[in-house]
């Protein structure tokens, strides 16, 4: 298994450690609910460096990109960030992924660490205008600091006004002694927070600093369990679960970032212009549990009648919330809010129905 910069640190704290998309990661320290409550109500800490990092520089740099995404960069400013994905030919989903517009003719792509290898074989098949593109996953760490209190932790370490950088936009600068940190204000947890990217090298010192800065808000290390409990409650979804290869960004819900503009010629562009005009044969929703139960990833969906309409993706139980909440794909007729459906658990039927994330309010 792949190590990150702080795979020592989290065995030294004694972090629950488990295999996740070949890299050694930390799943939890002092149990998930408690990682979880930590950051909705205080700060915490992710090592997230196994994420990977793409740069896309030179002449035919904004045309590659804009290519590639289904997102329209055309008039993205240096110093923002932009959600999109990667359409496949088929207008299903290889990857989702930010697009950090760094400088002029200078673009950083940050992509899930299980589909590191996969995006970048695509990248390179698709680089026909000739973009510089190079994979620097290896040599950049990061870490995600989230939760209300992470400019009060953070801005100890930097004279940067960290109010001042607005929700996904990003500056380069000094932060707990390092130079040329990109100090982005992005996360996946829906707490607000900061994610800061930077020289492997300095990775220990980082760490130390900013749990020296927080330790008058009880900051806590998080680990992967309550990542993915804390983008549940916020209905963000996640790659291999919500997205793949064979699902469409307009079923996922996110026609927000598949945009139709003039000039934007991206990967399979007239296959979902032809989705959107015909309608989606499944909808991504949010769901409640009515009934006791937790419903989990590939339970069936079912409605009155016990016909199957769909399938759960992701499901828990909130740890901030304390309901069994969860996401699935259903037929469109089902999507309504407020509509009764059924889970699949055990053999049994268990009531839920359709909500509209986020969870936590």
């Amino acid at each position: 298994m792949k190590q990150t910069p702080f795979t020592g640190i989290h065995y030294r704290l004694g972090a629950k450690m488990q295999e996740f998309a070949g890299f050694d990661m930390p799943i939890e320290y002092s149990g998930i609910s408690d990682e979880h409550n930590t950051i909705v109500n205080g700060v915490g800490v992710f090592d997230v460096s196994h994420m990977g990092e793409f740069w896309v520089t030179g002449t035919h740099a904004q045309a590659f990109v804009q290519k590639i995404t289904s997102n329209d960069i055309a008039n993205l400013p240096v110093g923002k960030i932009q959600y999109t994905c990667f359409p496949n030919e088929k207008g299903g989903i290889i990857d989702d992924l930010l697009v950090y517009h760094y400088g002029v003719e200078k673009y950083m792509l940050v992509v899930n660490a299980s589909n590191i290898e996969k995006d970048r074989e695509w990248c390179l098949l698709n680089n026909t205008e000739g973009a510089d593109f190079l994979n620097a996953s290896d040599d950049i760490a990061q870490l995600a600091i989230q939760g209300p209190l992470t400019i009060k932790t953070l801005q100890k370490l930097t004279d940067i006004d960290l109010s001042t950088i607005p929700y996904y936009s990003f500056i380069e600068g000094k932060m707990a002694g390092t130079d040329n940190m990109i100090i982005s204000n992005t996360g996946y947890t829906g707490c607000g927070g900061f994610e800061l990217y930077f020289d492997p090298q300095y990775a220990e010192q980082i760490w130390n600093a900013i749990f020296e800065a927080g330790a008058e808000f009880n900051i806590k290390p998080a680990g992967l369990g309550a990542r993915d409990t804390l983008r549940l409650e916020a209905g963000f979804p996640l790659y291999g679960n919500e997205l793949d290869d064979d699902t469409s960004p307009l079923q996922a819900g996110l026609g927000w970032i598949t945009k139709f503009t003039q000039g934007n010629h991206f990967i399979s562009r007239p296959l979902l212009e032809a989705e959107k005009e015909k309608g989606v044969s499944k909808k991504l929703v949010g769901f409640e549990m009515i009934g006791k139960g937790i419903a989990r990833h590939g339970y069936e969906i079912m409605n009155a009648e016990g016909e199957i309409i769909g399938t759960v993706t992701s499901g828990t139980m909130s740890p901030h919330t304390r309901k069994a909440i969860g996401l699935g794909y259903v037929k469109p007729e089902y999507a309504a809010l407020e509509t009764s459906v059924f889970i699949r658990i055990r053999e049994k039927s268990i009531e839920a129905k359709i909500a509209k994330p986020p969870f936590r309010k």
